[in-house]
């Protein structure tokens, strides 16, 4: 499907029509990094949902069960079978937590992050190419454009509850 294709399915959807082209753009944006998640996962073999989990443990740090399970919107028998898998894989580990030795932990091993970082390095250089082929003033725009669009999705979104 075109962007315009895409665009004019979008405007047809209630309370859509009078979208401006930019959120559109927007949203083509957010639409590829979906695309981009997928192929990701799919070349380290695994679902979106196994990718996101190590995408939490690499950017906040070993947690236990219940907060994984939150900040995947998923129960947490499907996050202990999500763990099962990821750990049969060489993906993470079950630590005893630093502070609190009676409590069990999740980590991403090793082999997690260099399987990520082959996976998205293309796609952040990339990007990282873009951004600084930027002049100040469109970075400083940039900056602020993508501050606002992150605080109209954050207020847009239901609150969730952070727990490690």
């Amino acid at each position: 499907m075109t962007d315009a294709a895409r665009h004019e399915a979008i405007r047809r959807l209630p309370g859509l029509a009078d979208l401006d082209d930019a959120t559109l753009a927007v949203n083509d944006v957010i639409a590829a990094s979906r695309d981009l998640t997928v192929r990701a996962a799919r070349a380290m073999g695994m679902n979106t949902t196994d990718m996101a989990a190590l995408h939490l443990l690499a950017e906040i740090g070993p947690m236990g069960t219940t907060g994984l399970a939150a900040r995947l919107n998923i129960s947490q028998a499907s996050t202990t079978v999500l763990i099962d898998r990821l750990e049969r894989a060489g993906h993470v580990e079950r630590v005893r937590d630093t502070a609190d030795r009676r409590r069990v932990v999740v980590t991403d091993t090793e082999a997690a992050r260099e399987a990520n970082r082959v996976a998205w390095q293309p796609a952040i250089r990339g990007i990282d190419e873009v951004c600084r082929s930027l002049s100040a003033a469109e970075r400083e725009f940039t900056l602020d454009l993508l501050a606002r669009l992150r605080a109209a999705m954050d207020a847009g979104a239901p609150a969730r509850e952070d727990v490690t």
